[in-house]
């Protein structure tokens, strides 16, 4: 049964995760209700034997569980269609790993993106016209920062929520749809410092 939400904070399970394979199979099943390792050897072109032994870790660490059985092929399924990583602030171990996670993850989105923008001409001008990235910067304070992740959240979960049937249910997605992938960052300037009104209390 596939749970609400998960909170990974444990150094050991992010490393787990932080492995491209493992990464990767984890975009697949977050596409589909279920597959086997020979579907995802399929989709991902590594071995049946990989992608099996890379499932059963992942099942290790509760990212996805077994689904239902289809005679005696053995599909998976996420555990849980949502999920955060982060740190445990009063571990040091697990703020380094969700550090060294999270690098991972913007680099693999980058990477994504850069090869998306480099075949643009094959989407076609309609998806060409599309296809958006903004950026943008505020002063805010750490509690408005706060509201404003929170706001992320619920848009994402939105965006998640309307089209899950599409993800359940091949029948549901629409002719012409494409997978589109969604990355929204919001995070402090570490080379700007924080404004003061120079008050003695603020000193």
């Amino acid at each position: 049964m596939v749970t609400k939400e998960q909170k990974v904070t444990d150094p050991q399970s992010m490393r787990a995760l932080a492995h491209p394979l493992r990464l990767q199979l984890m975009d697949l099943l977050g596409l589909e209700p279920e597959l086997t390792a020979t579907e995802c050897a399929e989709r991902t072109g590594e071995s049946v034997a990989s992608c099996s032994f890379h499932l059963r870790m992942l099942a290790k660490y509760g990212y996805v569980e077994p689904g239902e059985p289809r005679g005696r092929e053995k599909p998976w399924r996420l555990a849980s269609r949502s999920r955060t990583v982060g740190p445990d602030v009063e571990n040091p171990e697990s703020v380094r790993e969700a550090s060294a996670f999270a690098r991972v993850i913007v680099e693999r989105e980058a990477d994504r993106l850069l090869r998306t923008l480099g075949r643009a001409a094959e989407l076609g001008p309609d998806w060409l016209q599309s296809m958006v990235i903004n950026t943008s910067g505020f002063w805010m304070t750490r509690d408005e920062l706060t509201e404003m992740i929170a706001r992320l959240g619920e848009f994402h979960d939105e965006l998640s929520q309307r089209f899950a049937d599409r993800r359940d249910d091949p029948a549901a997605r629409p002719d012409g749809a494409r997978v589109v992938h969604f990355l929204g960052a919001l995070a402090p300037d570490p080379d700007i410092a924080a404004h003061t009104t120079g008050r003695p209390d603020q000193q």
